[in-house]
């Protein structure tokens, strides 16, 4: 085979959002990039491109314009309470959440708005927790959804790539394989080495050729890993899954493509470099199959309001504060000790028209393809919206019938009867939740929830539906939808310092090597901690890209 040779300032392996900000701030500083990524030039932009685009801002002008009071204090008092840092391996990453919580309530939207990104104009309450003030969840929306979706996210660092690239700053290696890190004699990173694959037309997310035509090495004097978790390796996820959440599910659907593998992660610890925090993760709990997949195993996930029924494999109502949007880990650890893989929410014609949204770019057109009409045509005007419907149409997770009976059978049918509902069961929790309904007050916490949510004017208006009973014929029909484990972030990574440096075993950097990204844990190995507030997995991806990239520019001078 033969073999290539690059040689440039910096290296960055792996072309997702992380490594498209790095790359943006190492060439706006003059200095030369060569940008690698196994997958083809289709690719560019990585999982960002597929995401909804939410980002986590504290006390912006669109928060205030709902009269949101947030604030720095009452963000890290939540931040702390989600992550709950307790290892002795928490130190940067507890010091990485503060300064991405500092990043998000001071410089986080003028930096962005100045490069042309807008947001929606109501900030959307995810992960609203149900614990103490100290416990965990966003104690207020704070999670902006983006003019554009994901793309708009990427939007202005591809104009910059494609900018650099005119300036001869920017040499795009795709199709090329990073397998190892080169260290010199005195331990440094001076470049990486790898296998050139065969070209492909696979369109984004398909799986490309994994065939080598050659090789190739590269020097640098700087060397930033941004290639992502393992949330598309089901062999790697069940193999890190922790006891704390049960038994790994022997069915999972997943989030992200397959290349989303953490070969990266293994190969920089080879190297040297310390991997933590490698049991926390995040998957989330309202996973359905899509019906028209990109990737193998590809699922979608329900963006849920708090409306619907909760119910376990066999019928019993998830316990509090497993709400729909409430705790996310708390769920799956729920799911995880149940012995079934699967969870159901029932709910109403009603609640589906105002509650249900699907992540990602592709479910959510209006707002990717910015048509102000279609947005208030699907959002805010009557009937369900359309990739929602399609997903009941021709979705193998969706249930639709006129009665209770009719309903559990064909659940049932759903699931081959693994296990086999009761009617009896199902309806015991139905009719007890609507018996709450006759009061504007009650001893149902969700119901409760559901009130307390619709005093955010903006849940009002366009996210949660009108309290009402499930069994009202007017609310109908009823539908119930079969929820999978959905693979998507990994929380815990390569160990760094403040300016993204990859530390070793010893807690010494590694000269010329920064991480970034998920492969960092989104900053210092791991800042979520346990759990995530929502909105900042771009958000670590912007600010740790961002910050490696301007350390990587200094560094090279």
């Amino acid at each position: 085979m033969t073999e290539r040779t690059y040689e440039a300032d910096a290296v960055v392996v792996g072309a997702g959002l992380a490594g498209l900000v790095a790359t943006a701030e190492l060439t706006s500083a003059g200095r030369r990039v060569l940008l690698l990524d196994q997958e083809p030039e289709a690719s560019l932009g990585g999982q960002a491109f597929w995401s909804l685009g939410g980002l986590f801002l504290v006390d912006s002008p669109e928060q205030r314009r709902w009269g949101v009071k947030d604030s720095l204090e009452l963000a890290w008092q939540d931040w702390e309470g989600t992550a709950a840092f307790d290892r002795a391996e928490d130190h940067w990453p507890e010091r990485w959440a503060r300064a991405y919580v500092e990043f998000a309530a001071v410089e986080k939207r003028a930096w962005l708005h100045a490069q042309g990104v807008r947001w929606l104009p109501n900030p959307g309450w995810a992960e609203r927790g149900g614990y103490g003030a100290i416990g965990h969840g966003n104690s207020v929306p704070r999670f902006h959804l983006t003019w554009g979706t994901g793309p708009g996210v990427l939007a202005p660092f591809l104009r910059r790539l494609a900018e650099a690239r005119s300036r001869g700053l920017v040499t795009v290696g795709a199709r090329h394989r990073v397998d190892e890190l080169v260290r010199a004699s005195d331990g440094s990173v001076t470049g990486v080495r790898g296998a050139v694959l065969q070209g492909s037309r696979a369109a984004r997310g398909q799986a490309s050729s994994r065939t080598e035509v050659g090789e190739f090495s590269a020097q640098g004097r700087a060397v930033l890993v941004s290639s992502g978790g393992i949330g598309g390796n089901l062999e790697a996820v069940r193999a890190a899954w922790p006891e704390r959440l049960g038994s790994p599910p022997a069915r999972l659907i997943c989030g992200v493509p397959a290349h989303v593998d953490g070969r990266m992660i293994a190969i920089t610890e080879r190297a040297g470099g310390s991997v933590i925090g490698r049991d926390r993760m995040w998957h989330y709990v309202e996973g359905i199959h899509n019906w028209s997949p990109i990737w193998p195993d590809h699922g979608i996930r329900i963006l849920p309001a708090p409306s619907s029924l909760w119910l376990d494999a066999t019928g019993k109502r998830l316990p509090v504060p497993l709400f729909p949007g409430f705790d996310t880990l708390g769920t799956l650890a729920h799911i995880g000790r149940s012995g079934h893989d699967h969870t159901w929410f029932v709910l109403t014609r009603k609640i589906i028209e105002r509650e249900f949204a699907l992540s990602g770019s592709e479910q959510n057109p209006d707002i990717t393809g910015k048509s102000i009409r279609a947005v208030l045509r699907e959002r805010v005007g009557s009937g369900i919206p359309a990739p929602v419907e399609a997903f009941m149409r021709q979705g193998a997770d969706f249930a639709v019938a006129t009665d209770l009976p009719a309903l559990v059978g064909k659940m049932n049918a759903i699931t081959q009867g693994q296990p086999e509902l009761e009617l009896a069961q199902v309806e015991r929790e139905v009719v007890a939740r609507d018996r709450e309904l006759a009061n504007p007050y009650t001893k149902d916490l969700q119901v409760t929830a559901i009130h307390g949510a619709r005093r955010y004017l903006a849940d009002r208006l366009s996210r949660v539906a009108v309290p009402h009973r499930l069994l009202d014929p007017d609310a109908g029909p009823l539908i119930a939808v079969r929820l999978s484990i959905l693979t998507r972030k990994t929380l815990g990574g390569l160990e760094t310092d403040l300016a993204g440096r990859v530390l070793s075993g010893g807690g010494e950097a590694i000269p010329g090597l920064w991480a970034a990204g998920e492969a960092a844990g989104f900053g210092g190995g791991g800042m979520h901690g346990y759990r995530s507030l929502e909105g900042t997995f771009l958000g670590g991806c912007l600010f740790s890209g961002r910050t490696a990239g301007r350390a990587m520019a200094a560094a090279v001078g």
